[in-house]
């Protein structure tokens, strides 16, 4: 029998409410847990932080703080045929066993909410992928 992480874990969601695969990614042995570690306080935090997000680096840091702590990533890209809006920015986390419906759902929306706030963070994400035209 595999042993139980010693750190807290998010409780497991009501049963057909998501598909996170909790509990078989507790039952893997060589299962990467660390996205169980997101608990719905935690959660709550990093949707906090993502908040008061002010500037492009930030959201690339914690982006990259995700990936490092959580071993999850944040995919944010602009469509190809151009952005008039935030809406044609893909903001979504990469699919793994153990991410809760509910986040896959909030950390995106979130990262939206900041985009729209701050429009010079949208400039920055299209700048670095030469979608402005080199200015």
């Amino acid at each position: 029998m595999p042993e139980a992480p010693t750190f807290p874990i998010r409780k497991e969601c009501p049963p057909g409410a998501c598909v996170c695969a909790r509990e078989e990614l507790l039952l893997d042995p060589a299962g990467d847990t660390r996205i169980l570690r997101l608990t719905r306080e935690e959660e709550k935090k990093l949707i906090e932080r993502i908040d008061a997000i002010s500037s492009y680096a930030d959201l690339r840091k914690i982006g990259e703080r995700m990936q490092a702590l959580l071993g999850v990533a944040l995919n944010i890209t602009p469509s190809e045929r151009g952005v008039r809006t935030v809406r044609g920015i893909s903001v979504a986390l990469a699919e793994r066993p153990g991410l809760c419906r509910k986040t896959r759902q909030a950390i995106p929306a979130a990262v939206r909410k900041c985009l729209e706030r701050n429009p010079e963070i949208v400039y920055a994400l299209l700048n670095e992928r030469d979608l402005l035209g080199g200015e």
